[in-house]
């Protein structure tokens, strides 16, 4: 007799500040197995370049080493990276200067940098590292990324010939830059920008005056540090030979996806480097039905955030996609249902976020055997 148990796949990005992606998934499938304990069920957590991109690109194999470098308050701090199975080097952004580090974010966004990353990137380099994925969400910086290249050895000077650190403030007084000092060893990396952002470094569509306010920049200090940057980014260009400022994505992380299209970084949809890496294809042929979810979704979800990722390659697979997320934004329904065979919340009726947050995978259990049994008659 042929198998007729089903072939579920679970893709969920994490929930920030409940579970990481692979704890919702885990979540999600015990509640399959109630239903249906003869599924087979594939996990495979998900993330689109922020928070949480470090661990599903290790799922699948690889090596987590806990480096040294500064925070983006020029703290030092542990910070962890991934040496993957394939080779290469994941470095991700919210981990070494992410917006959720309170001791950061004590600082003012003028004082941040993104030095850190560099330091990350020199010390893959001593370990041998030559290719490298650098997840650019969820940072707390607007440094254009100089941090990252004095990071690397870039210099910069004011015009009396004093050194500056890489942050908004000194770069004010920036009037010469040396490159003479960037690692020799960039010329045999190669760098893949993870990150779905467009958005040049400056001007009205910029990293700063699009994602300047979320990390602190006040209404009167935009154009300032936006023209920070500008001038920075043309004495970069002329010192390097090359022009990047205004390539989609350059404005991504506070601009340190400019720093990257300067050292030749290519870029390429989080979400897709990640389904790439944990044989999202692979786990769906012969799939019956897709759950992914994330912890809250609405239109922006559709502008390449994991869950539609995951769900645009179940469709091209014939797969049914169900999307189980802590929260749906009612008024995104509508264009959510165009692509999802449902849209779901695990809340069982009106209960406060910290309920939520701390009850999350016994909610998502629940919901996840109703929604089997929903599907397959039970």
């Amino acid at each position: 007799m042929p198998n007729l148990s089903p072939v579920i796949v679970i893709a969920p990005d994490s929930f920030k500040g409940s579970l990481s992606a692979q704890g919702v998934a885990e979540a999600i499938a015990k509640g399959v197995a109630r239903a249906r304990p003869d599924a087979v069920v594939r996990l495979c957590p998900m993330a689109d370049g922020g928070e949480g991109t470090l661990d599903a690109m290790l799922a699948r194999g690889g090596e987590r080493r806990v480096l040294q470098v500064r925070g983006a308050s020029g703290a030092r701090r542990d910070a962890a990276v991934g040496l993957l199975s394939n080779g290469a080097a994941i470095v991700e952004t919210a981990e070494i200067v992410g917006i959720t580090d309170e001791v950061a974010m004590c600082e003012p966004v003028e004082a941040r940098s993104t030095r850190g990353m560099g330091e990350a990137i020199r010390l893959l380099l001593d370990a041998g590292m030559r290719r490298f994925f650098v997840a650019l969400g969820g940072s707390s910086t607007n440094d254009g990324g100089a941090g990252l290249l004095v990071g690397l050895g870039l210099k910069l000077f004011d015009d009396h010939g004093r050194e500056l650190e890489p942050t908004p403030a000194d770069l004010s007084r920036l009037a010469r830059i040396d490159a003479s000092g960037l690692d020799a060893r960039l010329a045999e990396a190669a760098f893949v920008a993870m990150s779905d952002v467009d958005n040049p470094l400056a001007g009205e569509h910029g990293a700063t005056a699009v994602f300047g306010p979320q990390k602190g920049a006040s209404a009167d200090q935009i154009a300032l540090i936006d023209g920070v940057l500008a001038r920075f980014a043309a004495l970069l260009e002329a010192a390097l030979g090359r022009t990047a400022r205004d390539l989609p994505g350059s404005g991504a992380a506070g601009g340190l996806g400019f720093a990257l299209r300067m050292l030749g970084a290519e870029f390429e949809a989080g979400a897709e480097v990640v389904a790439a890496q944990v044989g999202l294809d692979a786990a769906l042929d012969g799939a019956n039905w897709l759950i992914t979810g994330e912890g809250r979704s609405d239109v922006q979800t559709l502008h390449g955030k994991a869950p539609f990722v995951a769900c645009r390659h179940a469709r091209t697979a014939g797969v049914p996609a169900t999307l189980l997320s802590g929260a749906v934004d009612s008024s995104a329904l509508e264009r959510l249902s165009e692509h999802f065979c449902g849209c779901f919340s695990p809340a069982p009726g009106p209960i406060s976020l910290d309920t939520a947050i701390r009850d999350a995978a016994r909610l998502l259990a629940n919901e996840a055997e109703q929604l089997t049994r929903l599907k397959y008659g039970l």
